[in-house]
């Protein structure tokens, strides 16, 4: 691909929705969805479908241009990885063009996030592209909100992991962990309540389910939680027991 000066470039906005509510959108974001040429987000190669997209279509214009990106839901890295390149080029190719592009990501484009893999490809292979991003409020503080959990008091410190393989990393980490949250536990809630109920922990968890939606769900007794249908988004919040509660 032909190296063009950053003046004559379009630029990419990471742009982070929230965690679905769509009053929880930065002013700046909808600003800029109302501005750019393209908008860009990704869904799975299964169907056509974007939450991303359902949570800011009321702010988006009548002809606003809308792509997605399909992704294949596998665990073949080879097969993402041309995946992720190939939809990087896409996305070069409108900005060499002059085209200003804002790619969508629910919660914040840096935390846990598919845009995050697409920065880096293209700060890698098209340096002179500028990239801005406007950060969104994670699902894991408007889950803190919904249950007026405070994540971190004092000196303590909140431990941010993914729930993807279970509750392993947290039974590394537990001695050092005030407080955990755990992103995208989905089908692997009954091991995290394990590890939680392990490390002393499970009476002062929490579970949300579709945080931020019309359907959200809170669950303060994760057994029952884990004996529900897995639901894809679901975050488990948990406090370390502190000496000084009455």
């Amino acid at each position: 691909m032909k190296q063009q000066d950053a003046s004559s470039t379009g630029v990419l906005y990471g742009i982070g929705v929230g965690p679905g509510d769509p009053e929880l959108i930065p002013v700046k974001s909808v600003r800029l969805l109302q501005s750019v040429d393209i908008i860009f987000t990704a869904s799975s190669s299964k169907n056509q479908y974007s939450m991303a997209v359902r949570v800011v279509r009321d702010y988006l214009p009548a002809k606003a241009d809308v792509r997605q990106l399909p992704f294949p839901m596998t665990m073949d890295r080879e097969v993402v990885r041309r995946s992720w390149h190939e939809h990087a080029d896409c996305v070069i190719r409108e900005l060499e063009q002059g085209r200003n592009a804002a790619f969508l990501t629910l919660g914040d484009p840096l935390t846990y996030s598919t845009f995050g893999y697409l920065l880096r490809i293209i700060q890698q292979s098209a340096p002179h592209i500028r990239i801005e991003t406007v950060p969104g409020i994670t699902s894991y503080q408007a889950a803190a909100a919904a249950t007026n959990t405070p994540l971190v008091e004092g000196e303590e410190n909140l431990l941010l992991l993914s729930g993807v393989n279970g509750g392993g990393r947290l039974r590394e980490m537990a001695d050092c962990s005030d407080n955990v949250v755990f992103l995208k536990a989905y089908k692997n809630v009954s091991d995290i309540a394990q590890t939680l109920a392990d490390t002393g922990r499970l009476d002062c968890s929490l579970g949300v389910v579709r945080c931020g939606l019309p359907e959200q769900e809170i669950f303060y007794d994760l057994q029952e939680l884990s004996r529900n249908q897995p639901k894809y988004w679901t975050l488990i919040i948990s406090k370390k027991k502190r000496t000084d509660d009455h």
